[in-house]
C-alpha cells in the first residue's frame, strides 16, 4: 500500500480533522459507523492458516473462510451474537482484571492524548478511553442492571454486526503498548481490553493474517518464518562465517546439544533479516568472548510469541515450547535475546500459564557468579541484564572507539520497559560501548512512545496508518538528531528493529536502527582477532 509523500502526510496529521485542531464530531460516537477502505485495515487471516490452527490440540480458531472487511457480509456463524456474549461472560468470570476495567473507568480522558494512534489519526475512537468503551458499552447493556433497564442512557448498546466491525477496526489500531495505563488514575490497562476484544473476535473467525500466519508457522516449525531446522542452522552458521571474515575468529555454534549449560533463544528475525542479523552477530561474538557453554535450538527457534496478540491458549502453547526444549536438552537455565513480546509473556504471564520451571536452576552467571533472583521462577535472564552484569564485573574487553562512527539514542521498547521494568540495564550497557544521548524525558522509560506497528500490525497494507502512529516516536528522534547529530536509534526488540527501520526511512532517513548487542559486538576486542579498521562495525562490507 502506497504512502503519501512526507510533506503531504505531515500536513495531514497537523491540519486534518482531529480534536486538536478544533474538529468537533457532529454525531454521537455510537452513531458513527466504521468505513473500511484499502489501507485502513490489515488483511484477514487466510483460510488454510485458520483451518490448520483450529486442528491443533488445545487451540480454537473456528469459521475458516474467505472474506473481506469491505464486504457487507462477513460470513459469520448464525449464532455469532450468542458466541460473542457467552465468550464475554466466560472472560468476565475468568479474568478479574477485565471485570474491574469494565466497571471503574470514569471517562476522565487522562489517557486520550497519550495514545500514538490518536495523535497520528485524530480519530476519537482511537482514544484509549473510547476504544475500551467499544466493549464496555456492550458489557453495560448485557451484564449490568442499569444497562438492561436504561440502555443507551446508561451507556449501553446492543451487540450488532456494526459493533463487531467496529471492534475489528479499532482493536487492530492498538499496539497494546500500555502507555495509556501509565497515565490512568485507576490503573486501567486498555491493552488487556484490546486483548479481550481480539479473543472474542477469534471466536467467530475474525483475525488478521499477519498474526495468524506467524502463529501457524511457530506452532509448525518453531519460528515465525516457518524456517525448517536445517535452514535456521544454516543462517546462524552464515552469520558465524561473517564474524570470521570481519574478525579472523572462527566461531562454531552448536545446535540441539544436550548437556549445555545454557539454552539461548532469540527472535528468528535476528537470524534472517536486517538489521537484526547484526544483533545476532553480536550475540555470537559476546558468547565466544566469555566462553559461554550454550546451545541454540532449531525447534524452539523463536522467542517472539504472537499468541499474545490472539488468545491466552495460543500464548500458553507457544511459551511452553521453549521450556519443553530446555527440559529435553537438560540445560541449567535460559538466556533470552532482544525481544519485546517474548519478555512481556515471560514476565507477566509465564508463571500462571506454564510455571514455575522447577526443572531448571535459578540463572547464575558462570562468568561472574551473579545469581539473577528476578528470574527465580521463569529461569530465564534477559541478554541486557546478562551483559550489564558482565560489564559491571569487568569481564568484557571493550573498545568504545569502535563505535565512533555512531551517535546513538535509545528507544525503550514498550514491552521490556513498561511490562518488565527493563530500563537501566540497556542504558548501562550503552554507557560503556557507544556515545549516546537520551530523547526528551516524556518520551522515554515508562512514558516511552511505541514504534506504532507492534502486536502484529507491522504489515505493509497499512503503511500509512503505521507512519501516522509512529510519528510521536519519530518526532522525539528528530529532536535528538537535530540537536545532537544522532544517527542511530538503538533498541532491545526485534519487532522494533523492523518497524523502526521503516519509520526512520520515512520520517528521519539519516537515522539507522540497531540492537544493543550489535553495539556490544562492535566494541568487544576478541583474543587473537585480526580485525582491521571496520568503518561501519559489523555492518562493514568486505570484498
Amino acid at each position: 500500500m502506497s504512502v503519501p509523500k512526507l510533506e503531504q502526510l505531515s500536513k495531514s496529521v497537523v491540519q486534518g480533522p482531529s480534536l486538536s485542531t478544533g474538529a468537533i464530531p457532529t454525531n454521537d460516537w455510537m452513531d458513527v459507523p466504521v468505513a473500511f477502505k484499502p489501507g485502513s485495515y490489515a488483511y484477514p487471516a487466510k483460510k488454510d492458516k485458520v483451518e490448520y490452527l483450529n486442528g491443533q490440540k488445545g487451540l480454537h480458531f473456528p469459521n475458516a473462510r474467505e472474506w473481506s472487511p469491505e464486504d457487507d457480509d462477513w460470513k459469520l456463524p448464525e449464532n455469532w451474537k450468542e458466541i460473542i456474549l457467552n465468550g464475554l461472560s466466560e472472560r468476565l468470570e475468568k479474568f478479574r482484571s477485565l471485570k474491574i476495567f469494565m466497571d471503574c473507568c470514569v471517562r476522565c480522558g487522562a489517557c486520550a492524548d497519550k495514545c500514538h494512534f490518536f495523535l497520528g489519526t485524530g480519530d476519537p475512537k482511537n482514544m484509549p478511553v473510547l476504544r475500551a468503551e467499544l466493549l464496555r458499552s456492550v458489557y453495560r447493556n448485557e451484564f449490568t442492571l442499569a444497562g438492561k433497564i436504561f440502555g443507551k442512557m446508561a451507556g449501553g448498546r446492543e451487540m450488532t454486526v456494526g459493533v463487531l466491525k467496529e471492534w475489528f477496526m479499532y482493536s487492530y489500531q492498538c499496539t497494546e503498548c500500555r502507555r495509556c495505563s501509565v497515565f490512568c488514575p485507576y490503573g486501567i490497562d486498555t491493552a488487556e481490553v484490546t486483548m479481550m476484544i481480539r479473543e472474542l473476535l477469534h471466536l467467530v473467525g475474525i483475525g488478521i493474517n499477519w498474526i495468524l500466519e506467524p502463529v501457524s508457522n511457530s506452532n509448525r516449525t518453531g519460528n515465525h518464518m516457518g524456517l525448517q531446522p536445517h535452514t535456521f542452522k544454516d543462517n546462524v552458521d552464515f552469520l558465524a562465517e561473517d564474524v570470521e571474515s570481519l574478525t579472523g575468529i572462527k566461531i562454531e555454534p552448536t545446535f540441539n546439544r544436550k548437556g549445555a549449560e545454557v539454552l539461548f533463544i532469540t527472535p528468528s528475525a535476528d537470524v534472517f533479516a536486517e538489521p537484526g542479523l547484526y544483533t545476532a552477530m553480536g550475540y555470537l561474538i559476546l558468547f565466544e568472548h566469555i566462553g559461554l557453554d550454550y546451545t541454540w535450538s532449531t525447534y524452539a527457534s523463536e522467542g517472539g510469541n504472537f499468541g499474545l496478540f490472539t488468545n491466552n491458549e495460543t500464548m500458553k502453547k507457544l511459551n511452553a515450547k521453549m521450556y519443553a526444549e530446555a527440559e529435553r536438552l537438560g540445560v541449567k537455565f535460559i538466556v533470552g535475546g532482544e525481544c519485546g513480546h517474548m519478555w512481556r509473556v515471560l514476565h507477566q504471564y509465564m508463571d500462571t500459564m506454564n510455571g514455575p520451571a522447577d526443572f531448571l536452576e535459578v540463572p547464575k552467571s558462570p562468568v561472574t557468579g551473579t545469581v539473577f533472583d528476578n528470574s527465580a521462577s521463569t529461569k530465564m535472564v534477559h541478554i541486557s541484564e546478562f551483559t550489564a552484569d558482565l560489564i559491571k564485573h569487568n569481564k568484557l574487553k571493550l573498545d568504545k572507539s569502535r563505535n565512533s562512527h555512531l551517535k546513538a539514542t535509545f528507544h525503550d521498547s514498550c514491552n521490556p520497559a513498561r511490562a518488565m521494568g527493563l530500563m537501566d540495564e540497556p542504558r548501562y550497557v550503552l554507557d560503556h560501548v557507544v556515545d549516546w544521548v537520551e530523547m526528551p524525558e516524556n518520551t522515554i522509560r515508562e512514558q516511552t512512545f511505541c514504534c506504532g506497528s507492534g502486536t502484529g500490525l507491522n504489515t505493509d497494507e497499512i503503511m500509512e496508518l503505521r507512519m501516522r502512529a509512529g510519528l510521536p516516536r519519530a518526532n522525539a528522534v528528530k529532536y535528538v538528531e537535530e540537536k545532537h547529530d544522532v544517527n542511530m536509534l538503538s533498541c532491545v526488540c526485534a519487532i522494533d528493529r523492523a518497524t523502526l527501520t521503516s519509520l526512520m526511512d520515512y520520517w528521519n532517513p539519516n537515522v539507522g536502527v540497531c540492537g544493543i548487542t550489535e553495539l556490544v559486538g562492535n566494541a568487544i576486542v576478541l583474543d587473537g582477532e585480526t580485525r582491521g579498521e571496520l568503518d561501519e562495525g559489523l555492518r562493514t562490507m568486505l570484498f
